[in-house]
This record gives C-alpha cells, structure tokens and sequence, in this order.
C-alpha cells in the first residue's frame, strides 16, 4: 500500500512538472506527435485501402477462377502482342466446361455492355448490362433488398427480367416500388424483379460499379448484344476443400487444351485468372507503404527521443537540489525515479495522442471512393510506442537522479 501510494505520488510530481513548463513540454513532444502520426497515418490508409480491396474482390467471388482472353499481370512488361492472337472464351467452351469440370462447385458465362439507356417513363440513365447465367450468385455477392434473384426457368428460357442496382432503382423509381415494374434496356421491355443493396463505388470494381448494374439472363443478353462470334467470360468456383485451387485449375487448364486442340509443346492459348492474385500484388505494394512509413516515422520519433532526453536531463539538473531535499526526508531511489521516468513517459505518450488525434480528423477528409478508418489496434499500437520511446528517453534520467547523493544534491544550485 505504501509503494502504490510512492508510485500515486510520483505520477503527481511529474504532473505538475509538465504543466509547470507547458513551452517546454509542448517543445519537446513535437517530434514524438509527427512520429506517431506518419506511423498511424500510413498503417490507417493501408488497412483502409486493404478493406477496401477486400470488399471489392468480395463482388469478383472467393475460390474463383476466370478463364479469359487477356491474363491479369502485375507489374513487369505486359507482352499485349502475344496475346492478341488467342481466340475469345465462347459460350460453346462454357457448355463444355459447366459439363465435363468435376471440380468445379459453379460454372457462370457472363458479357458485359456499358453505357446502354435504361428508362422508365421519362426517367432515364446510362447503365451497365450484365448478362449471366443462373449460379452467378454463387460465385459473386448479389444481396436483394427488395424482391429476389432470378430461377433457373427464367435463365433456361431467357425471360426479359432483371435484377437493377441500388442507383438505377433511385434514378429510374424515385417514388416507388421497382419489383413488378417494366424498364426498357436497349429499346427492350424487362419486368424488375429484384433490387441490389447499394455498395458503392470500390477501389477495385471487376465489371463496374454493381450501383449502376442491371442483371440479366445471358439469353436475353446475347439476342439484344450479340451478333458474331460472340465472347463471353468464364468464372468457375471451385470446392473449399481444394486448397488454392490447384485441383480445379490442372482440370480446366486440361480441358481447355483438349478443346481449343492445343499440342503438348504448344502454351496456353487462354488464360486462368486469380482474383487472389490481384490482393498479393496490391499487398505487395502495401508493404512498401507500411515499411516507408516505419522509416519517416521512425526519423521522427528518434528525434523526439532524443528531445524528451535531453529535456529530462535538464528537469533533473533544475530540480536537484528538491531531489536532495526529498531523499533526506525518506525517499527511496525508486520513487526519484518512477518520478522523472513517469514524467518522461506522460511526456510521450501526450505527444502520441496528439498524432493519433490528427490521424483521427484526418479520417474525416474524403479520398474519393476510399475511407478512411482509424482502428482500436493502430490507436493501441501509436499509444504503445509512445510509451516505449518514453521509456527509452526518460531512464537514463531518471536513472541518475535517482542515484544522487542526498547530501551533495542539497547543496547543488
């Protein structure tokens, strides 16, 4: 009890020691404050921008492969003539792909067509048309707050009904109820069926903004868009136990060459594409951010280390002659210095809030589609380095203070 209070007590003096020399004080945690909020900062806009990234790969489907024309690379030379040759995914190879894939737990033929008018009455916009096939929603996010998504009779039979984005309900049904009502896409009648929860715009946005979308059966699609050689896309989702998917990517890789008749020696005249590959180039990149902001904070910080140090040094010589006065009255060595190391640390961890509250209304400025979120764990990690450079900074000090001679401290002037 008598050691809780010493230490109560210790936190007292080093109070007032702050608030005794506000310029000072205020001086010295500027380097920890700059520190703290180059590290917080960058580590908030990456975990913003990796949330980000997450929820819009959450529309492209998880455990998904994409059979394409074009390959998804990241970074390095990007071999575009050697690829222009290669033929177009066709609904043909879908077909064949949806009945011989063992692997598979979804087969989607998808075609996209942008800027295309929808209108109700005299209410009209520029709209994406995706047209899709009926287990779409098992391999992307297709929430409906209102009515539902399609049946397998409407797909077979390629019925002219849609399911519209959050946006194209606000625009085209500012007053009412969209499910039941007749648009017109392309010139075409299409009874709405079903309303997309609104997402909003995201950082990445495979096959567009999902707001500004009107889902339709692939029949439909291709009798109003496509005239020869039609192209679609191929997504395939594969089974969870398949890890990483390399089960079901041999089998379509297989498939694919027997069907398009591609020899032994011969590459690939298709390409399997991995939304995951997407998130490790993007995370790669992210790391680079994490990393710069750990140095340019870093720089910061030791500076400010080495500015709460050299103020501590000078707390210690002013106040030596209390020191000596407060050891012959009994204090022990640790309360001198849980004294200054406390007041060190205080010193610290103020300048440490301060970068975490600029970080904070820094959240509050909008980065295009990008907000940014301030976390429990980055506010405990700025909290916990502040408190380690306090530590770090003030032990020496204290350290020294605590092992002045009463009698000499006295006397000092």
């Amino acid at each position: 009890m008598q050691f809780l209070r010493q230490v109560l007590e210790s936190f007292r003096f080093a109070w007032q020691a702050l608030r005794s020399n506000l310029l000072r004080t205020t001086l010295s945690l500027l380097g920890v404050t700059i520190g703290i909020f180059a590290i917080i900062a960058v580590f908030t806009l990456v975990d913003s921008l990796e949330r980000s990234v997450k929820d819009s790969l959450s529309f492209i489907g998880d455990k998904v492969l994409y059979v394409q024309k074009w390959p998804w690379t990241f970074g390095g030379d990007y071999q575009w003539w050697k690829y222009f040759q290669r033929p177009e995914p066709t609904y043909k190879e879908y077909r064949f792909l949806s009945d011989k894939l063992e692997n598979a737990a979804a087969v989607v033929a998808m075609d996209f067509k942008g800027r295309v008018t929808v209108k109700r009455n005299n209410n009209s916009m520029a709209s994406l048309i995706q047209g899709t096939t009926f287990d779409y929603n098992k391999i992307s996010d297709v929430p409906t707050v209102n009515g539902r998504y399609f049946t397998q009779q409407e797909m077979n039979l390629a019925r002219n009904v849609t399911v519209i984005g959050g946006e194209v309900a606000d625009n085209l049904f500012p007053d009412e109820d969209p499910v039941g009502k007749v648009i017109k896409i392309n010139g075409s009648n299409f009874t709405v069926i079903g309303v997309q929860e609104k997402k909003g715009q995201g950082l990445i946005n495979f096959g567009g903004n999902p707001d500004i979308k009107c889902l339709i059966p692939y029949g439909s699609f291709a009798k109003m868009f496509h005239s020869i050689n039609p192209s679609i896309d191929i997504a395939i989702k594969g089974y969870e136990s398949d890890e990483g998917l390399l089960e079901l990517e041999s089998e379509i890789r297989g498939l694919m060459r027997t069907r398009r008749g591609v020899r032994p020696t011969q590459e690939d005249n298709f390409a399997i594409n991995r939304p995951d590959a997407a998130a490790e180039a993007i995370g790669g990149i992210f790391g680079v951010l994490t990393v710069a902001g750990w140095v340019i904070g870093g720089f910061s910080i030791l500076i400010g280390g080495f500015g709460i140090a050299n103020i501590m040094f000078v707390s210690v010589k002013e106040r030596t002659n209390i020191i000596g006065i407060q050891k012959s009255l009994g204090a022990k060595n640790y309360f001198i210095l849980f004294q200054f190391l406390f007041e060190a640390i205080l010193l610290s961890l103020v300048g440490g809030l301060a970068g975490i509250s600029l970080v904070y209304l820094l959240s509050f400025i909008k980065l295009g589609t990008l907000t940014l979120h301030l976390t429990a764990g980055n506010i405990m990690l700025g909290l916990g380095v502040s408190s380690i450079i306090g530590i770090i900074s003030g032990i020496i000090p204290a350290f020294s203070a605590s092992r002045l001679d009463p009698v000499v401290a006295i006397r000092a002037k």
